[in-house]
């Protein structure tokens, strides 16, 4: 009998950071204390712009996005968001979205893996994913269900499984 598995990966869909971005833009426009000061958010290059004429609103401008982002079932793992900054007279914060799993956080989750998984899984890293693979389902079942207790700081999703 073939090995059963999965992959780990760490991907969120464009199109829903999108809609997250365009739903917090749209609230921007609506609310009251966001009224003739400046706000804005959008997608600056490869990266999302909030800015505002006070720390403060930037800041809440990026509590209204990470909500939306909840709301679509994004992780805020996902996002990595800088600290306001001060240019000119309007503060701007730069996030960025987190896509793939590095080298290093690959090899924690696989050394979890065997450390905390049941004996025969294995556990190889392809690029920016983990495949895991074992002879028996069950214990590919225990051990999604072993990372999803764990808390990385990094989103995974579980992909392909067969």
């Amino acid at each position: 009998m073939a090995d059963s598995s999965f992959d780990i990966v760490s991907k969120v869909e464009r199109q829903e950071i999108d809609n997250a971005l365009n739903q917090a833009s749209k609230e921007l426009a609506q609310r009251y204390d966001f009224k003739n000061v400046g706000a804005s958010i959008g997608w600056s290059g490869e990266k999302i712009l909030m800015q505002a004429n006070s720390e403060e609103r930037v800041a809440a401008i990026l509590d209204v996005f990470q909500s939306k982002l909840i709301k679509r079932g994004i992780s805020l793992k996902a996002l990595d968001a800088g600290e306001p900054q001060l240019s000119g007279k309007e503060y701007k914060i730069f996030a960025s979205i987190e896509e793939g799993i590095s080298q290093d956080n690959a090899k924690k989750v696989a050394k979890f893996i065997r450390d905390e998984g049941p004996k025969g899984i294995k556990a190889q890293v392809q690029g920016d994913e983990l495949r895991v693979s074992s002879k028996s389902r069950d214990d590919l079942q225990t051990v999604i269900a072993l990372l999803k207790g764990q808390d990385f700081d990094f989103a995974l999703q579980f992909v392909n499984y067969r």
